[in-house]
């Protein structure tokens, strides 16, 4: 199958490319390398430098037909959401729009989307949270997540494009920038290696469930394969894991003592999440591989050898 994936250059689609090129699908890349980079692209890959909100992507399509789509280009940072939510709006409503077009005149049979499981639901009265709970988006960037997910199935009913949105955890793991605002583990372990001192947003008890991103890669390969599947889908491990326990943990499998000082917690922010993937194993035939422990392991392995300096 030809598969089109937006984002593709990044952290979480890079890690997606691979493991559609492994299991040999055809893949194109749409990045417009504001947060990805080319060397994360698989050679095995066709890379475009466009932007998903730009009229140049119909020519994407155009060239290359692809018989499926993962969208996982996005503006991706809650704080910046908050601090710019017409961007935050312009890259994750209207560029999913445009790409939503694309594939109506293109004939695209199948769209899976990486949508954001803690940002759509908010603070939730039951922890792992199912996807039947309310949503009740805190922020601009899970609004826009969530609009994002209305627009995928509003197509299947007007044009029959079989759409999934992967609700994702909190993804972590190699590839992961570690000088941004997003990915706490990212930024703690680039940090810790190179022994500099951690700031831990309020308190330091706010949870996040925490999903291996080649766990991730594979929710999406399964996704895409199974074909008839649609609506929303958590993807995470149904465990909470305080900031504070993150920290400890990072500490053990690094074999150093962290200097870690707590700031003002930040708008926006939830205070507890996890997912009940429940439905992930029965509709997709996905469970998570990695645990934390191993995918710390892995994470700050990569960061020894690859990270910025």
């Amino acid at each position: 199958m030809k598969v089109l994936v937006s984002g593709g250059a990044g952290f979480i689609g890079s890690h997606a490319v691979d493991r559609l090129l492994a299991a040999r699908h055809e893949v194109v890349v749409v990045d417009n390398l504001s947060t990805g980079r080319r060397e994360f692209v698989n050679p095995g890959a066709r890379l475009y430098v466009t932007d998903i909100r730009s009229p140049q992507l119909a020519g994407v399509f155009e060239a290359e037909r692809p018989e499926a789509v993962i969208h996982h280009a996005a503006q991706a940072e809650v704080r910046r959401s908050v601090e710019d939510p017409a961007l935050d709006a312009g890259v994750n409503i209207q560029g999913m729009l445009n790409l939503l077009l694309c594939c109506r005149r293109g004939k695209v049979s199948r769209v899976v989307y990486a949508s954001s499981g803690g940002a759509v639901y908010g603070d939730t009265a039951v922890l792992p949270t199912p996807e039947d709970h309310p949503t009740r988006p805190a922020s601009p960037y899970g609004i826009s997540k969530l609009i994002a997910e209305h627009y995928l199935a509003c197509w299947r009913a007007l044009y029959g494009v079989c759409g999934i949105a992967l609700r994702y955890a909190n993804v972590y793991g190699p590839r992961q920038n570690p000088l941004g605002e997003a990915g706490v583990v990212a930024i703690f372990a680039h940090r810790i290696l190179r022994g500099e001192p951690l700031t831990i947003n309020g308190d330091g008890e706010q949870t996040r469930d925490y999903v291996y991103v080649e766990d991730v890669a594979g929710a999406a390969l399964a996704a895409l394969e199974r074909v008839q599947t649609a609506g929303a889908v958590n993807i995470g491990t149904g465990i909470e894991t305080s900031v504070n326990a993150l920290v400890r943990r990072l500490e053990g499998v690094a074999g150093v003592r962290a200097e870690a000082h707590h700031g003002p917690a930040k708008p926006g922010e939830q205070r507890r999440s996890a997912l009940d993937a429940s439905e992930a194993e029965r509709l997709l035939g996905w469970i998570p591989q990695v645990t934390l422990d191993e995918g710390l392991r892995r994470t700050l392995d990569y960061f020894r050898k690859e990270a910025p300096r």
